[in-house]
């Protein structure tokens, strides 16, 4: 055993260990962790040498590629299969350009003049001045297809008598839960990378998914007492 931790020591002279790499860039990539440089090794961006005893070892080179696949990653938002080309074809020799981010196929959202959202929405004009004058839709100059659905939803409403001054209560309790989720987050928030960003944007919807249920259990609840 000693004389395999002698041969460690030695093979191991001038390579960095996981927690040496995070005290390099962990001030520049403050959500970097050990897992995630598990993650990053097993999508092949770096490959790390190992002891016999099984310790992943990084060398300085490695440690620079990390480095340049964290900031790909983070300022130009490239996905790893984009960065792992990209490296590979430096391995190779290649001088290639760096990579940008992708354009989006993604269609640029519809927008809707007054016009158009009554007529997409079926929504009478006096209903919309009324939705304006409430406060439950925003007047502007081009609308949304959130807007279209909002509306679609009012003239379904008001045929049952309920009008936009009646649900009125929805756009305050939408906007109360906005501020739970804003403080839920604000630890991520608080932060200026675009990492931390990322990840309030991932967390936003899975938060207001979960008030949305709660406030389902509870109407259905409420339902079932009025049926009973």
């Amino acid at each position: 055993m000693p004389a395999a931790s002698a041969r460690e020591r030695s093979s191991s002279a001038g390579l960095l260990s996981i927690g040496q790499v995070l005290a390099r860039l962990s001030p520049e990539f403050s959500d970097l962790s050990a897992s995630k440089l598990r993650f990053l090794e097993g999508q092949g961006i770096v490959t790390p040498t190992r002891t016999e005893s099984g310790y992943r070892k990084f060398s300085p080179a490695d440690l620079e590629r990390l480095r340049l696949a964290l900031t790909l990653q983070r300022d130009h938002y490239l996905p790893l299969v984009v960065i792992r080309d990209y490296l590979a074809d430096v391995d190779a020799g290649r001088e290639p350009a760096t990579p940008t981010a992708v354009p989006s196929i993604v269609p640029a959202p519809r927008r809707y003049r007054r016009e158009e959202l009554l007529a997409a929405s079926g929504a009478a004009p006096q209903l919309l001045n009324d939705a304006i004058s409430t406060g439950v839709l925003v007047a502007t100059d081009a609308y949304t297809d959130q807007s279209v659905a909002l509306l679609r939803a009012l003239v379904a409403l008001d045929r049952h008598g309920i009008e936009p001054r009646h649900v009125r209560t929805l756009r305050q309790g939408a906007e109360r839960d906005v501020t739970l989720i804003e403080s839920a987050l604000s630890p991520l928030l608080r932060r200026t990378d675009a990492s931390s960003r990322g990840r309030a944007g991932e967390i936003a919807p899975e938060l207001a998914k979960r008030l949305e249920d709660i406030r389902g259990i509870f109407i259905r609840a409420a339902l079932d007492r009025l049926l009973s």
